[in-house]
């Protein structure tokens, strides 16, 4: 049975494209122009996953966030112009699970859309092995391998790690990584940098490949998936 996605978007152009890039995907899809809308629409057809902007024209996208999650337990992106860094981080700190910006490329919002579904597809519950190509994170064990080679990482390394590989393929803000690995330590952001700069020459081949680790630039980290 395909996912069924919400659509909520006040203009008619974003939600037909939309609407075509999903179907043509194999996603069931209901369309909202509005937060009212986007409220009934959700009671009514229990999405799997919501597309919402936050230029709605009765109310702030933003405030919606939290109640699609109080409700229920569709995975929420954010697809908005709105590309300041505090927008993003408080839909994220509210609970979207991912921040889109428009103008957006199609298979690039349906591959994040995908990773958000399959977070869900595991009752929630985080990941004990996270592979990633050749690159092996037991969260159990706190090991760490490339093929066959152990990779030695600090403790600090290891919780940074770990707090990304549990959300893999989403954005993790850079309060709620500082947050849980440092705790009631003076938590500074240029102690994270340090650890994100070295995690990347432990986890990476030499050569011209992405970033193992992306950079959300003033929001926070990714993980990135295979896919």
């Amino acid at each position: 049975m395909s996912a069924k996605i919400l659509v909520v978007d006040d203009d008619a152009a974003i939600r037909r494209l939309l609407r075509n890039t999903l179907v043509q995907a194999g996603y069931a899809v209901v369309e909202a122009a509005d937060g009212k809308g986007a409220l009934r629409q959700y009671a009514a057809e229990h999405p799997d996953g919501v597309l919402l902007d936050l230029g709605l024209p009765d109310r702030d996208g933003l405030g919606l966030v939290p109640l699609l999650r109080k409700d229920g337990d569709a995975v929420v992106l954010v697809v908005s112009a709105r590309d300041a860094v505090d927008e993003k981080v408080a839909a994220l700190d509210l609970g979207a699970d991912d921040f889109v910006t428009k103008p957006f490329d199609t298979d690039e919002l349906l591959a994040r859309l995908r990773v958000a579904l399959r977070h869900k597809g595991g009752g929630g519950t985080a990941p004990k092995l996270v592979q990633r190509g050749d690159l092996r994170i037991d969260l159990d064990r706190r090991t760490v391998f490339r093929g066959n080679e152990e990779l030695h990482l600090t403790r600090k390394e290891h919780d940074v790690l770990a707090m990304l590989a549990r959300h893999v393929g989403r954005v993790v803000t850079h309060d709620r990584i500082l947050a849980a690995c440092w705790g009631g330590e003076e938590a500074r952001i240029e102690y994270l940098r340090i650890v994100i700069r070295n995690l990347r020459q432990k986890l990476e081949h030499p050569g011209p490949v992405g970033s193992v680790i992306a950079n959300e630039l003033g929001v926070g980290y990714r993980l990135r998936p295979d896919a």
